[in-house]
């Protein structure tokens, strides 16, 4: 029984030295962040599709079980929003092969002008990747948490080709005033939406923004790990991804919150110990 967690990214300038060894070549900081979590958001292929070279790289520095959710690119989602995008699907397809199983599922992050009245396309698009890949789906239009028929007409489209819903939980954020100018800046930026918890797939996905203070965002999750450990116990694969405004403790919260579910589901394999920061010394 397999628990994933992971990050928004594999590299951060506060990890360095305090988690991380530093300085490290671009083809080993994947593989130092692999020995934290076993998941990472492809957060950067949404700026443009990688080269192949890059992605070679990923797959090396990653065991076959590490689990990508890889963004498609903004070109294609927002931009010529899934319609006529055929040459710039098969180019980011093209490009990812090399990472084969690790790729957990292509992520369509939608922008919130995205709306119910758009759901014919998403399902076209949807129907349209391959098979061989899992299909996520991120929606920011209140609609589709406040309305019940559009909810039901998105939930019947992606379960029409076995796609999940992936929630984006920023409930936490937004329950009392930014205390930093991090969560000030992401109180501007992110999504204001209900928290969602309904799985559509074997294989769900979470991301779970907190707040820069551990504690706050320990105590956002407990719902979470509720959640998390059903799952498992029904037999379902969920990938976590934990987030603060500033992410500066992301990756040792990404591990708590596995511990947690762990102290719920005993069963669950535990974490790899994470790789030294520094290299051990003789006194």
């Amino acid at each position: 029984m397999r628990l994933h967690v992971g990050c928004a990214m594999w590299t951060h300038t506060p990890w360095q030295r305090r988690l991380l060894p530093h300085p490290l070549p671009p083809d080993e900081r994947l593989r130092a962040y692999a020995t934290w979590c076993n998941a990472v958001e492809g957060n950067t292929t949404f700026y443009a599709t990688p080269a192949r070279s890059a992605v070679e790289s990923w797959a090396r520095q990653t065991s076959p079980d590490f689990r990508f959710v890889v963004k498609l690119p903004k070109t294609i989602t927002h931009e010529r929003r899934l319609n006529g995008a055929d040459t710039e699907v098969r180019a980011f397809l093209d490009a990812i092969e090399p990472l084969g199983p690790r790729v957990h599922a292509l992520w369509v992050q939608l922008p919130g002008s995205f709306a119910p009245a758009d759901i014919g396309g998403l399902a076209r698009f949807l129907h349209r990747l391959p098979r061989s890949y899992g299909r996520a789906v991120e929606v920011r239009h209140r609609a589709f948490f406040e309305d019940a028929r559009s909810e039901r007409l998105l939930e019947q489209a992606l379960a029409g080709v076995g796609a999940e819903w992936v929630p984006f939980d920023t409930t936490t954020l937004f329950q009392s005033r930014p205390t930093s100018d991090a969560e000030r800046d992401a109180w501007t930026k992110k999504p204001r939406v209900p928290r969602r918890s309904r799985a559509l797939t074997g294989q769900p996905i979470v991301r779970y923004l907190g707040r820069d203070d551990p504690v706050r965002t320990v105590e956002g999750w407990r719902e979470w790990a509720g959640t998390v450990a059903g799952w498992l116990r029904e037999g379902r694969s969920p990938t976590v991804f934990v987030h603060t405004p500033d992410n500066a403790e992301a990756l040792t919260l990404a591990r708590r919150f596995h511990e947690d579910v762990r102290e719920l589901v005993p069963e669950v394999e535990a974490l790899p110990e994470p790789l030294p920061a520094e290299p051990p010394t003789l006194f």
